[in-house]
């Protein structure tokens, strides 16, 4: 009898929880955002967070909680309840490079989520103060490695993609230039436009004002092929850095646990918004390059993310940088 009733318990409790999850969402969502307000990830995120609202019929509540390269604010998500109340916009910083970056990761990116999908890729620029001499990548390399001790470079704070992309230019470059790690994108790029401080690998959405005011001068794109924003801007590899790589991306998660009806209800939500013209054409204006369909599966977003914390351990671990 007693295994009886309790047999019967269970059942019914499941049958709560996937009527929950099939309900879902039935209050407002927050999507916590790791980075300070203003800056590229925060901007991407509201944009998406705006459409997702009325897909939903919830309001998605952005919430940015920064700190320790973006793991906080992501930490955050993992350990939270798996009821599709929180979800976390994940970056190349805060699901790959901060797993080798410090030596103690507040959590396992591949292994602490549920991964639901793959968003946009955003490339890195190299920018510096507009007074310093160099006018180009090679001029800009002739400088570094004669002044090196005397220059240094600004970052959105440490383990960021900022932050990531010069360390892996110094390292492609066997130089060693002072790091100054600013709370945020907006502080740093004040101290760059205002010179007290020399160059910065910077997120096309963020440089692009800056480029286009004439307040710092543009010298590579740190992709492969140039941005659509700046199609005159050579990239590195144009100007004898080949195969010389530095982006980021952007994808959702969410807690480990939480049932599959909301991942799937979350992911279809990111799709719509996604395939909405007025979301594509303001992420296109900010340099973001949306993903393949294919390349938005949970599946291949685990995948993904694995294979990127594989990619950037090498670089990261042959700089010798390391956060405690």
């Amino acid at each position: 009898m007693i295994a009886r009733w309790f047999a019967t318990l269970a059942l019914t409790l499941a049958g709560l929880a996937g009527a929950t999850a099939q309900d879902w969402p039935t209050r407002p969502i927050t999507m916590v955002i790791p980075f300070a307000a203003g800056g590229p990830t925060d901007v991407l995120g509201r944009i998406m967070a705006e459409r997702m609202s009325q897909i939903l019929g919830q309001q998605v509540i952005v919430e940015n909680v920064g700190g320790a390269g973006g793991m906080t604010g992501a930490q955050r998500v993992a350990t939270g309840a798996p009821d599709g109340s929180s979800f976390v916009l994940g970056t190349v910083g805060t699901h790959a490079v901060n797993q080798t970056l410090y030596k103690r990761p507040l959590y396992d990116a591949a292994n602490d989520f549920k991964p639901v999908a793959l968003i946009a890729e955003v490339p890195l620029i190299l920018i510096t103060r507009k007074d310093l001499g160099p006018n180009n990548l090679q001029e800009f390399i002739t400088q570094i490695k004669a002044k090196q001790k005397d220059m240094n470079f600004a970052s959105a704070g440490n383990g960021s993609a900022v932050h990531l992309g010069c360390l892996l230019l110094n390292a492609a470059l066997g130089t060693s230039v002072q790091h100054v790690p600013y709370r945020g994108s907006a502080p740093a790029m004040t101290d760059l436009q205002s010179g007290r401080v020399d160059f910065m690998c910077e997120i096309v959405s963020t440089a692009l004002p800056q480029i286009e005011g004439g307040t710092v001068k543009a010298l590579a794109t740190l992709t492969k092929t140039r941005s659509p924003v700046l199609k005159d801007l050579p990239t590195a590899d144009e100007q004898g850095m080949k195969d010389f790589e530095a982006y980021t991306w952007n994808a959702f998660f969410l807690p480990k646990a939480t049932p599959d009806a909301i991942a799937k209800k979350l992911r279809d939500a990111t799709i719509e918004a996604m395939n909405s013209p007025a979301v594509k054409q303001r992420l296109e204006q900010l340099g973001a390059t949306l993903v393949a369909p294919e390349r938005t599966t949970p599946d291949y977003l685990a995948g993904f993310v694995r294979s990127e914390i594989t990619k950037w351990a090498a670089p990261i671990k042959a700089s010798g940088v390391t956060i405690e």
